[in-house]
């Protein structure tokens, strides 16, 4: 049988590292290539959401990377999502936005979900999206979307310290409010690593390992 390939569309050049260590430990066997450009998710924040420009640009990605050969196509950015399913409707392989699975995962997991973010411009997609799996689900869910203030300018400025103090507070408040908690954005999984695990009692799920997991049972 031929070897599959998976294409991986990303918006920032850090997560090319997280993705290569994820796929080497659950697809082994499947080749991947990477297309990043940073522009998508600049242009996103500074227009405080998803253009019908960039959104165009986002749904030719899955062309090139069809055209290069791959078998699979997954979007690591959650603030495009909405683009991404657009693609997945005009794509000759399966395109896949990278919070959807994590977003099922937690439609089963529990009836009050909370969605933690430090950008709107990613939180509104993502909660759009649990809302929207529930439904296709069946399941009657009751959402709290949690915004880090302030969180997201203090990474951007170097100060790793005040997001991550940010992202915590508001993790220890919301794991008393839910069920379970959805990571918007996967920068906040570290935050997750630090807090003490009377901290952790409900699941925080973060999308990349759940995404690639989801890809495994698919691809292979």
């Amino acid at each position: 049988m031929a070897q599959k390939t998976l294409g991986l569309i990303h918006t920032s050049a850090t997560l090319v590292p997280v993705f290569a260590e994820l796929c080497a430990k659950y697809l082994p066997g499947v080749k991947t290539f990477n297309i990043v450009d940073d522009s998508l998710i600049s242009n996103t924040i500074a227009c405080g959401g998803l253009t019908p420009s960039t959104a165009k640009r986002v749904v030719n990605y899955a062309a090139s990377a069809e055209e290069a050969g791959a078998d699979f196509i997954l979007y690591t950015c959650s603030s495009i999502g909405h683009a991404v399913e657009t693609a997945a409707t005009l794509s000759g392989v399966p395109v896949l936005r990278v919070d959807q699975p994590m977003a099922d995962q937690a439609v089963q997991s529990g009836k009050k979900i909370g969605v933690i973010a430090t950008l709107s411009t990613t939180l509104e997609p993502t909660s759009d999206l649990v809302r929207r799996r529930a439904i296709a689900a069946g399941k009657d869910i009751e959402l709290k979307a949690v915004l880090c203030e302030g969180a997201f300018e203090a990474l951007m400025n170097g100060d790793a310290t005040t997001h991550d103090k940010k992202v915590g507070d508001a993790l220890k408040q919301l794991v008393q409010e839910v069920d379970v908690i959805v990571l918007a954005q996967a920068s906040m999984g570290r935050v997750v690593d630090s807090l003490d695990e009377a901290d952790k009692k409900i699941p925080i799920l973060a999308s990349p390992a759940i995404a690639i997991q989801h890809v495994a049972t698919i691809i292979n």
